[in-house]
């Protein structure tokens, strides 16, 4: 079966992932306890972030995705939004289907 746009997969992460993950989350805890304007919103001053806050990621954690770009219809390689365990999501980009880190896969019917 080839991907299509929209369609539900589970990918799973790989170190560069969950790094790159973990770092924005880290970085975004930095900027809030160093932070001291105004939080609340419509506020003059107020930081307008978008909170990177979850749960720790680590290689071989497998999340749901949603297909958003698909290269070629002969092809198993698209771009994913991946739905993290927390307020923020991953941009994996150019993932070919298969089995391991950095790979997504069909889910499994139960």
């Amino acid at each position: 079966m080839k991907p299509s746009i929209g369609r539900i997969v589970h990918y799973t992460l790989s170190q560069q992932d969950a790094d790159a993950i973990n770092k924005r989350r880290a970085d975004f805890q930095a900027f809030r306890s160093n932070f001291s304007g105004p939080s609340d919103p419509g506020h003059a001053g107020a930081d307008g972030h978008v909170a990177h806050v979850g749960n720790h990621a680590a290689e071989g954690d497998v999340c749901p995705a949603m297909v958003v770009r698909v290269f070629h219809p002969e092809t198993t390689t698209a771009n994913l939004q991946v739905f993290l365990d927390g307020s923020d999501t991953y941009w994996a980009t150019s993932r070919t289907e298969g089995e391991g880190p950095s790979h997504w896969a069909w889910p499994e019917r139960v």
